[in-house]
């Protein structure tokens, strides 16, 4: 036998596998098909001559336990954000400051007319709260059984919220603004393309990983970029010892543990003990030559944009730099979003796409050289919603032009000025903006159709014969999954790869 383990994906979920089993002994190759390690986690300089290390694919952490970071000993700084978020309103907008609540409140009734929906906002957060106090421990544990977690968290009211009845249901009852609603649900739309109102309640799901984070819910900046995360891992992973290889494409796994591979030019073979998939399941199956199914679906764009300043707001009351300090909410209203969901389930482009930014820069400016911090530059990280990848497969370059095109207007209806008036022009003269489609996502990262989660998120609890065990578990009992498509899989988390790690280490 090769290796202990071998890991097929260098993916941050992979590093984590791979520095828990090598600290514990194990031998461990890690297999990466990228020329470099970190799979979606990873820091670029997308623009010539630009000097700004843009978090490409993923941009905010609240998944990843310090249980992992202590445990691992990672020279990792998460960056917390004081501004939760900002929506545009008309003249106005709504602001979330987690550091004032007069201010907040305030907020609230400048747009809303009262302070009911502020109430009800603290209301729901405080259900999320005592939800995520109970939950967010045992996705490090083996799975509980839906019993369990339920008892566990001990509210009836909060289980029924968010296990039970579609978040739609509960937001028009809890909220009289559409605005305010809109703001809750889109946590429940990242990378899920589903509506309010969806019966098998993948926006529950969805809600709910982007609401437990670390027993709080608090997204924050990565210092120095998502890079730096997955350095900081592969750095754990090879001084435990695992050998890392890049440019290394697995062509087929067996359920024996044969793993092929090219090496450059060359096809070599190696055996594990263990074989952990740090990819989707349905490129699993593929490589154990099953029938993978049927695909997910990735439903959103990504844009990447370097500006020269931030631009400016209608509300004069707010400062740009706490506007974009959160999240930046656009045209996320509770009835834009199910109109842009309808009209892409019809195979349209929305008319006005919602899309929500974040400004990395503001939160950890250590991302930008010395001369674009002197210039005042900053960045701008933009997740459109309701952009499924069947949009995309006729055309996808025609689409995309078309989906950023629509992306930006729909930014501009909520800006004092077009925001293409506020790019940086890389040296060649071109402005500093990229898109992604989830087609994209697919041919670079070996995303199925550009599923962000590789496959829709589960329940964080156990069913039937899997309670009690890991998550990661495959028909294959030498063969584990160790990426974002095992239970309790998703974000930038290590969680999957944690699991899978002690899963080999038990038996």
């Amino acid at each position: 036998m090769d290796y202990d383990a071998v890991i097929v994906g260098g993916g941050h979920n992979g590093l984590v596998a791979a520095a828990y089993l090598a600290r514990a002994g194990r031998s461990v190759l890690v297999l990466e098909r990228r020329a470099e390690i970190g799979g979606a986690a990873v820091s670029f300089r997308a623009f010539p001559g630009v000097d700004v290390r843009l978090s490409r694919y993923s941009y905010l952490v609240s998944l990843l336990p310090k249980r992992i970071i202590a445990e691992l000993g990672l020279d990792v700084q998460l960056r917390r954000r004081r501004m939760s978020s900002y929506t545009p309103v008309g003249g106005g907008g709504l602001l979330v400051d987690t550091g004032d609540g007069a201010r907040t409140e305030a907020s609230f009734r400048a747009v809303t007319g009262s302070t009911k929906d502020y109430a009800a906002w603290q209301r729901f957060y405080t259900s999320a709260g005592r939800v995520a106090e109970a939950t967010f421990d045992s996705l490090t544990e083996r799975l509980p059984s839906r019993a369990e977690l339920r008892r566990r968290i001990g509210d009836d009211a909060a289980w029924e919220m968010f296990f039970e009845r579609p978040v739609g249901e509960t937001l028009r009852e809890l909220f009289e603004d559409d605005v305010v609603r809109g703001v809750v649900l889109t946590d429940g739309l990242i990378g899920t393309f589903a509506s309010a109102d969806d019966e098998v309640l993948r926006q529950n799901r969805c809600l709910l990983y982007h609401l437990i984070g670390n027993g709080t819910g608090d997204w924050d900046v990565p210092v120095g970029g998502m890079g730096a995360v997955t350095d900081a891992l592969a750095d754990a992973a090879r001084r435990a010892g695992a050998s890392l290889v890049t440019s290394a494409e697995v062509l087929s796994v067996t359920p024996d543990g044969e793993v092929r591979y090219l090496d450059g030019d060359v096809e070599r073979v190696v055996v594990g003990g263990h074989v952990l998939a740090n990819v989707a399941p349905r490129v699993l199956a593929r490589l154990l030559g099953e029938e993978p199914g049927e695909p997910p679906e990735g439903a959103q764009l990504k844009v990447n944009m370097v500006l020269r300043r931030l631009p400016r707001l209608r509300d004069s009351t707010v400062d740009p730099r706490d506007a974009f300090g959160g999240t930046f909410h656009v045209n996320e209203s509770f009835a834009q979003l199910e109109t842009a969901y309808r009209e892409a389930a019809a195979g349209r482009v929305p008319s006005v796409p919602p899309c929500e930014i974040y400004c990395h820069s503001l939160t950890d400016p250590s991302i930008l050289g010395p001369g674009e911090q002197a210039a005042g530059v900053q960045t701008l990280t933009l997740f459109g919603l309701h952009m499924p990848a069947r949009l995309f497969e006729a055309d996808n370059a025609g689409a995309r032009a078309e989906a950023l095109r629509a992306t930006l207007a729909s930014l501009d209806s909520v800006l004092d000025e077009p925001i293409e008036d506020c790019l940086l022009l890389d040296a060649e003269g071109k402005p500093c903006v990229e898109a992604k489609t989830p087609l994209d996502l697919e041919a670079e990262l070996g995303l199925p159709r550009g599923h962000i989660f590789h496959r829709d998120l589960s329940w964080p609890y156990g069913e039937d014969e899997a309670v009690g065990k890991w998550g990661v578990e495959t028909g294959d009992e030498r063969v584990l999954l160790c990426g974002a498509g095992a239970v309790r899989g998703g974000g930038v988390s290590g969680i999957p790869g944690r699991n899978a790690a002690m899963a080999v280490l038990g038996r």
